[in-house]
């Protein structure tokens, strides 16, 4: 997850200050709108790296009334519809200005139904997700796991075993940065001056964040509210870094902004249409740094680093990276079940005491879990932003497995560096 509210503006970068080209007036306008917007939503803007008066300029102008930002909106779509000549970036400003638009206009009372508001935002239509999509990953689950007791017991008694102590994890979290940056340094490459710091934090309603500061720098934050498990690190790692949220911003600002100077780029929105396609390409990215027939070896490694009981038999520690493994592809399906439990209070009407109850028996989740779940479901920001992450994994892998897997990397390596919309990802229309 990227985070929100970042706003460095002059950053120290290798070799000296970084320095902020002009934008032109399409996108001098199209970051004053959203700058206007995040006063009357706060964490809308998820960083901004753009120039630095123009920031000023907003801060200490009269806030805008929502009215005026929505007419501000539909202006500047009609702009770019007829002033800005390269269709991909022509799309991609359209689409993001859609969603700008319904965000002022729910703040100014005329706010659209929440699915319809959410298809507005995101650029697609939220899914809805069968009960017997995640009763197939619980029976998965239910066959791997040995022991008596429930699933939610059994699976509480796995994981209780693969806790990374908290001293250690900043250890952990290095050694993992490490490895997924060599790995995706040789699948789709890396930007020469990027770097990042990983930090421990609390009381937050997501597991990861990424605050990106501009000048390819990143601050990875690591939320300890709940035990952190040696199996989920190595995705939380991957998502948040390398060829995640951090490796995205990098060579967007290198190549958006620095090398095409596109300053629309230079600041990042949450629940816009990009954040459905960041959110996406982060959790999809884990096939290329950590491929499933690679996990096993890997884990074995990590328990070890972590410092592990497991990990001190090696016999036993491949075992369990074995078990690890084979539970990560149905685990992996559960996180979808957030998209359901957004649809029951904010389109169905239906009672938080119902919706913990389906977390509880969809997912197999305990109780601290499916209340750090709700918790973000009911956020204000983050209720529009739930559907991100397993719609936008589904949307990229579906557009990634229908060129052949050697094209793969590079098909990827397009979403780190282009401005692609969530339209042209579906329709599969992207060329080459």
């Amino acid at each position: 997850m990227s985070g929100p509210g970042g706003t460095p503006t002059n950053v120290s970068a290798v070799g000296g200050t970084r320095t902020v080209p002009a934008p032109d007036d399409i996108a001098s306008d199209y970051l004053a709108l959203a700058l206007r917007l995040d006063q009357h939503i706060p964490g809308l803007v998820d960083g901004y790296l753009g120039p630095a008066n123009l920031k000023a300029m907003v801060d200490m102008e009269q806030v805008r009334v929502p009215e005026r930002l929505r007419a501000d909106a539909i202006a500047l779509r009609e702009r770019v519809a007829t002033d800005v000549g390269d269709a991909g970036r022509r799309a991609w400003l359209d689409a993001q200005l859609v969603a700008l638009e319904a965000h002022a206009a729910g703040l100014a009372g005329d706010g659209l139904p929440y699915l319809e508001h959410v298809e507005r935002c995101m650029g697609t239509a939220p899914r809805r997700y069968p009960d017997a999509t995640f009763a197939a990953a619980r029976d998965a689950i239910d066959a791997l796991l040995p022991g008596a007791g429930t699933l939610s017991e059994r699976l509480e008694a796995h994981d209780a075993g693969l806790t990374v102590a908290v001293d250690r994890l900043p250890a952990v979290a290095a050694w993992l940065v490490e490895r997924v940056r060599e790995r995706a340094r040789d699948v789709v490459g890396i930007p020469d001056d990027e770097d990042l710091v990983v930090r421990l934090v609390t009381d937050k309603p997501w597991g990861g964040y990424n605050w990106y500061d501009g000048g390819r720098r990143s601050r990875v934050d690591i939320n300890t509210d709940l035990p952190v498990r040696a199996p989920s690190l190595v995705h939380l790692i991957a998502h948040e870094t390398y060829p995640g949220h951090h490796l995205e911003h990098a060579w967007k600002e290198a190549e958006l902004v620095d090398r095409l100077g596109r300053l629309e780029a230079s600041i990042l929105l949450i629940n816009t249409p990009e954040s459905l396609v960041s959110e996406g390409l982060a959790d999809a990215g884990s096939r290329f740094v950590a491929p499933d027939g690679e996990l096993a070896d890997l884990l074995v490694e990590l328990f070890s680093v972590a410092g592990l009981r497991v990990g001190a038999d090696p016999v036993k520690a491949r075992a369990m990276a074995e078990l690890c493994a084979a539970l990560a592809g149905p685990r992996r399906v559960l996180p979808a079940v957030r998209g359901n439990p957004a649809l029951m209070p904010h389109a169905d009407g239906l009672s938080h005491d119902t919706v913990v109850a389906y977390l509880r028996d969809m997912a197999a989740y305990d109780g601290p879990l499916a209340a750090k779940r709700m918790e973000f479901i009911e956020h204000p920001l983050w209720r529009t932003y739930v559907f991100v992450y397993a719609d936008g994994e589904a949307m990229i892998n579906d557009w990634l497995e229908a060129v052949p897997d050697a094209e793969q990397p590079a098909r990827f390596g397009r979403l780190l560096r282009e401005q692609l919309t969530p339209a042209t990802i579906l329709a599969g229309s992207a060329p080459g």
